[in-house]
């Protein structure tokens, strides 16, 4: 036997408590009544009641209490097995560790507002595989494509800008890995979510996004940054320098939507730290893109026996109902 909502399991707390709340109250009303009249004046002021019938109406309250709570925990006894089948398509969220992405133009800063969006979209998924790289000057693959969304959001607290250690930022060498993490023989629909402020300093990424496209993935960039203003960027113990200057940094989104457009992807530009992520994934990724079959499996299915409690419990209710305080023809 199982319960489906061990999250309701204080209300036998709140029944107990009823049932304690009850008894006390059952206690006091005796002793008001005797300080009300005498032990040989009681019986003829109360003449009629009987306490045991008010005991069976008490404990029939409870006892309907307890078995409406036992069917609002969802008890469950005898299964089927089903067939279950996961469709979905193939997303790998590219992400940039680049010292830039330190910048606190977006707080708390551009790399931990990026992380918890994919965050956030990673506990949406249902049924797509998905998978993590990461990239500065070189690009690596954190979180191979995977339907244990758990493993991936575990890869995804661990990165940070040290976890590259090429310096820079390579669009190109981003995209080139993220291709190579797709099957290349799988049917599903494949795409790319690359998340970055900007400036490529290395490789060609429009090669990298045309051979993308051939490959029939598309490309939905994001632009993380200010384009109006520029941040300087955070390093430990001050910010970074160079030549004596200060360095800073702002969204160069330019190349990013010719790479979303090149493939027939979108680009989205972020400058409040809302990445859309949820808008791409379901008007986008989910609505348009065709889905394939990934896995077939059986599952234990427990059948619901809520009703059986329920039906108890309202049988007491009725009984309670129908049981008076008062004797019938001087029978308790």
């Amino acid at each position: 036997m199982k319960f489906a909502n061990l999250q309701h399991i204080y209300w036998l707390l709140l029944v107990v408590a009823l049932g304690v709340i009850g008894a006390y109250g059952a206690a006091m009303r005796q002793a008001a009544l005797k300080r009300f009249a005498s032990v040989t004046l009681l019986p003829r002021v109360i003449t009629g009641l009987s306490p045991m019938r008010r005991n069976i109406k008490f404990a029939l309250f409870i006892a309907a209490a307890v078995f409406l709570v036992v069917s609002l925990l969802g008890p469950r006894w005898g299964f089927h097995w089903e067939e279950v089948r996961r469709r979905g398509v193939e997303i790998v969220i590219a992400l940039d560790t680049s010292e830039s992405m330190l910048s606190r133009d977006l707080q708390p800063n551009r790399l931990e507002r990026s992380k918890r969006e994919v965050y956030d979209l990673i506990k949406m998924l249902r049924g797509d595989r998905v998978g993590l790289v990461v990239f500065a000057g070189g690009a690596f693959l954190q979180c191979p494509l995977t339907l244990d969304y758990g493993a991936c959001l575990m890869f995804l607290d661990y990165i940070d800008t040290a976890i590259v250690p090429q310096k820079g930022t390579n669009l190109a060498e981003a995209i080139t890995k993220a291709v190579s993490a797709f099957d290349a023989k799988g049917r599903t629909s494949k795409a790319i979510i690359l998340i970055s402020d900007g400036g490529n300093l290395q490789g060609d990424p429009m090669a990298a996004a045309q051979d993308a496209k051939r490959k029939g993935i598309k490309i939905y960039a994001i632009g993380v940054g200010r384009e109006d203003e520029e941040a300087p960027i955070p390093l430990e113990g001050g910010f970074k320098y160079s030549d004596g200057k200060m360095v800073t940094t702002k969204l160069e989104d330019e190349t990013l939507r010719d790479i979303a457009l090149a493939t027939g992807g979108i680009y989205v530009r972020s400058v409040t730290g809302d990445l859309d992520l949820e808008k791409i994934y379901y008007e986008e990724i989910n609505k348009k893109m065709e889905k394939g079959e990934f896995e077939s499996s059986r599952r234990k299915r427990w059948e619901e026996r809520f009703q059986w409690p329920l039906f108890v419990a309202v049988a007491f209710l009725f009984a309670e109902a129908c049981i008076g305080e008062r004797e019938r023809n001087g029978q308790a």
